[in-house]
């Protein structure tokens, strides 16, 4: 039998030095079978979206040595950055591709999660389909708190309690969040305005918790290097809530309040299913380029 393929998008509190962005990826390209899709840095974020895919195995071995090289490269006390962020390695999602389920990518994910917290001694929390504690199906619900609200929570607070490794955040490596989902889209939007409260406003119209979309988590930004507010968004599942459906929203609340949309950002890869040439369009996605940001492409150029 075909060993089940997984999409591993590992996010890492480093966007701005490429050296230990580079040191990290090469660890874990260097496990057999593992084939690297992409990677986006972001400085404003200071935050970088590794996508890779390979053999269950060998994923989950890769995982593991991105979360150790993360340890000995970032150190978060000095870490400053617009994204929410409790780990060096801040979160491990495993996706299920065509030859898997989402059994199998729980079954890694969990195994994974067990390891890190042994070896490397890191607090570890599983969310999404691995999740072990129904109240952290949702991420933000305890990585809002971040690195340095954490430190007094965990191992304090039963709340807090790792589902794996110590009960103490690592002094310089955080915790890490691990996971099992579907596949997620991570998509922004710039508006032509450094009133960060309206990109705040819009997010919350449209974020599911406070009554918007299905499926959609959002948060707004004030993006330095582009001098920009930005409405940052998780599309959970683009078949409920689309990216045509959320960028005409944004669109229409900004030009509500007299702002102009710049333009759109993808942070890794979608799926064909989600995007084309004429969407791109629409949604003001400069120079689309289906070779680089679409997964299957990328899975075929591969060879996965």
């Amino acid at each position: 039998m075909t060993a089940p393929l997984l999409e591993f998008i590992p996010n890492f509190s480093e966007g701005r030095n490429l050296a230990v962005v580079s040191g990290i990826i090469e660890a874990m390209v260097a496990v057999p079978d593992v084939k690297l899709l992409g990677r986006e840095m972001d400085q404003s974020h200071n935050r970088c979206v590794v996508t890779l895919a390979g053999p269950a195995d060998a994923i989950a071995e890769a995982a593991f040595r991105g979360a150790s090289a993360a340890i000995a490269k970032i150190d978060l006390r000095t870490h400053r950055g617009e994204h929410k962020r409790m780990g060096a390695m801040d979160v491990c999602p495993f996706v299920p591709l065509a030859s898997a389920s989402m059994a199998d990518a729980v079954a890694t994910a969990r195994v994974v999660g067990a390891r890190i917290g042994r070896e490397l001694g890191l607090p570890v929390f599983l969310y999404a389909e691995a999740c072990l504690r129904e109240e952290r199906r949702i991420l933000g619900n305890f990585r809002n708190k971040e690195f340095a609200g954490l430190q007094s929570l965990v191992g304090v607070d039963p709340a807090f309690a790792p589902d794996f490794g110590p009960a103490q955040m690592h002094a310089t490596a955080g915790g890490v969040a691990v996971g099992a989902r579907n596949f997620l889209i991570a998509y922004n939007i710039n508006l032509k305005t450094t009133d960060v409260q309206i990109a705040k406003d819009i997010a919350k119209a449209v974020r599911e918790k406070d009554g918007g979309f299905k499926k959609v988590q959002a948060m707004g930004f004030f993006i330095d290097d582009k001098q920009c507010a930005q409405v940052s968004m998780n599309l959970l599942d683009f078949h409920t809530t689309s990216i045509r459906t959320v960028f005409d929203a944004v669109l229409a609340r900004a030009t509500e309040k007299g702002v102009e949309v710049l333009a759109s950002e993808l942070i890794g890869l979608a799926p064909a299913a989600a995007l084309d040439a004429a969407l791109a369009a629409h949604i003001r996605l400069p120079e689309f380029d289906a070779q680089t940001q679409i997964v299957e492409a990328k899975l075929r150029a591969a060879a996965v």
